[in-house]
């Protein structure tokens, strides 16, 4: 007769396959069953380190933020005006209208000669770029872009080029936040939380817009929603904005548009029209801007060269409509107001659009916040040449959320920069119906937007869809299978390989080979290790040495512990199976918990995402008939 395993003494438990999940959040467990350890949010101590550090980076990013403001005006007087100073100026004063076909030319060869021998990750609008070091690039941003970035963005904005500087300080806020990581022993998780912390504080002193900068940081480049990023980047916005002040103001940016506490029914409606038309002009938009880039990069000369070629492009522009060109905060104000003309409205929408998504496209350096503002502001007003007043800026309030909603896929970063941009609370409602409709709009017809379209076509992918991981609302209990053969320290391994080998002739109708993991168990009953049936049935069966010598330490787990704290200890200790051990001082081994039992919850997550089931019904159902005789 062939020796028989030792076999636990733990309870019996009914198979993980037979057992539905407890996956309801309103379920009630007994006292007995609580994890009193597990809390909503997981905070290290050490996110009170990162957020102090938080403190200097939004402030260094608010003054390298005003500064490139300051250098934009001072690079725009001298190019269009002549003379040196950091007062406000724009391209169209220029009394010598030459200068607005020559200037972009002149500042796209500059950048491109910037770009080939200083970086050439200056190129471009900043998010992608942004994004992109967070992604593969552990969050490092290199010192020489920290300098490069905003003097080619006030270069290539200051020689009238038609972008925006929140791009560019999105980069390079970023660059502030990522070199003082470099510097310190952190993590690249607590370097990419300083890194966006950066980004956002140079977003809010930018704008004075604190929220929504931390919104687009939590939309755009934090790909996720935890304490240990939210606090960072919080803290810094807030400082930055608070360093502003003197230096900048804390007025909103733009003028208001007066939008009255009541507004008629019908122009709710309308504003589903405004937001499908933000739509699709984000979808136009989108479309030009990489239209642009693919005929860039057709072209048979070196890339140094294409923002000349795409600074060209603006010259032309702004000899058919001066205003377009720079960052255009009075047109902006202009459109707000209601105040603009008809030319400049279809100027702006016309020509604007037209130089912004073609020159783009060649590599310059600028961000599209700005430029979606005007566009934007630029469609409301000529809706409201036809819509029904409501007040002198609404329609191009409501509809340059929409566009920011559907161009950058961010509706709420959208609703909220045009609140804080003007204070016009009154609009709120009507720019979320705006927003939203346009986010429908390009979500359904375009699967990259513009800040994720140039990542797709570099070979990586990003998802923006934030969700709860499935393995951390369920717990070990739920799933674990009981260990039901274990084997002395004492045991001489081939006699364990003789009884597996044995099973396999005799179809193991003790059930010997079900099991992959089998526990190793002192003479006190204790835990001395593991050891696999792979390494025990090809062994030699006149082996003599004890399993205590053949085991290897057992990576555990505990029953109230979460499936996503396994799937991390499985992938640090490149196992796939987990001993289920009690929480005593010598412990007992519970159970096994393996990789199948992980991909069982994720199907528990597939089945509610994808099963549609009627719950309830309005039929009365008909009595069953009597049985006959």
């Amino acid at each position: 007769m062939p020796p028989q395993p030792q076999q636990t003494s733990a309870r019996p438990r009914t198979p993980a396959s037979a057992r539905p999940l407890a996956h309801s959040p309103t379920r009630h467990h007994p006292p007995a069953l609580k994890v009193p350890h597990l809390g909503d949010f997981h905070v290290p101590p050490r996110v009170v380190v990162i957020t102090a550090l938080a403190v200097p980076v939004g402030a260094v990013a608010a003054l390298v933020a005003a500064g490139l403001l300051k250098l934009i005006a001072l690079i725009t007087n001298l190019a269009f005006l002549g003379r040196p100073g950091f007062g406000p100026a724009v391209p169209a004063d220029t009394p010598h209208r030459w200068l607005l076909a020559l200037m972009p030319v002149v500042g796209g060869l500059v950048i491109g000669v910037m770009a080939r021998y200083g970086s050439e990750k200056i190129r471009g609008h900043g998010m992608p770029e942004a994004i992109e070091s967070i992604l593969v690039g552990g969050s490092r941003v290199q010192p020489r872009v920290a300098v490069l970035k905003p003097a080619s963005a006030a270069i290539s904005i200051g020689t009238g080029g038609p972008f925006g500087a929140e791009g560019p300080i999105i980069m390079t806020g970023g660059a502030v936040g990522s070199l003082l990581a470099q510097f310190l022993k952190v993590t690249t998780d607590e370097r990419k939380a300083l890194l966006v912390a950066g980004s956002a504080a140079g977003m809010a002193a930018t704008f004075n817009a604190p929220l929504a900068s931390i919104l687009l940081a939590v939309e755009l480049l934090l790909f996720e929603w935890r304490p240990r990023s939210y606090l960072p980047v919080a803290v810094s916005a807030v400082t930055a904005t608070l360093v502003r002040g003197p230096l900048l103001g804390t007025d909103p940016l733009f003028g208001g548009a007066h939008v009255p506490e009541r507004i008629g029914l019908p122009s709710y409606g309308l504003c589903v029209v405004a937001g499908a038309a933000a739509g699709l002009l984000a979808l136009g938009a989108t479309a030009l801007v990489y239209f642009s880039e693919d005929l860039f990069s057709r072209l048979r000369i070196h890339w140094m060269w294409w923002p000349a070629i795409g600074g060209a492009i603006i010259g032309v522009g702004g000899l058919l409509e001066p205003r377009a060109l720079g960052v255009g905060y009075d047109v902006i104000d202009a459109l707000l107001t209601g105040h603009a003309t008809v030319g400049l409205i279809v100027g702006i929408l016309v020509v604007k659009t037209l130089i912004w998504g073609l020159s783009l496209g060649s590599g310059t350096s600028g961000g599209v916040l700005a430029p979606l503002f005007m566009v934007g502001g630029a469609l409301g007003a000529a809706e409201a040449l036809a819509f029904p007043h409501v007040s002198p800026g609404f329609w191009a309030l409501v509809s340059l959320a929409g566009v920011l909603g559907g161009v950058m896929r961010s509706p709420l970063t959208g609703i909220v920069f045009c609140l804080e941009l003007t204070h016009e609370v009154n609009a709120l409602i009507p720019m979320v119906i705006t927003a939203s409709t346009a986010y429908l709009l390009s979500v359904v017809l375009l699967k990259r937007s513009v800040l994720t379209e140039k990542l797709a076509r570099r070979g990586l992918h990003l998802t923006r869809e934030y969700s709860i991981d499935p393995l951390e609302v369920h717990l070990v209990r739920q799933l674990e299978t009981t260990a039901a053969v274990t084997f002395a320290a004492d045991r001489a391994a081939g006699e364990v390989t003789a009884l597996l080998r044995a099973a396999h002739e005799t179809g193991d109708p003790e059930g010997l080979l079900a099991q992959r993991l089998y526990p190793v168990l002192a003479a006190d009953g204790g835990l001395a290790g593991v050891v696999t049936r792979g390494s025990l049935i090809h062994a030699d069966p006149a082996d003599t040495t004890p399993l205590a010598e053949l085991a290897r330490p057992a990576v555990t787990a505990h029953s109230d512990e979460t499936l996503r704290t396994l799937a991390n200890r499985m992938a640090q200790h490149e196992v796939t199976r987990l001993l289920v051990v009690t929480r005593e001082p010598w412990p007992r081994v519970e159970g096994i918990v393996s990789l199948r039992h992980l991909l069982t919850a994720r199907r528990v997550d597939l089945h509610e995402e994808h099963h549609a089931e009627r719950v309830l019904t309005l039929r009365a159902r008909r009595a069953p008939a009597p049985a006959a005789g």
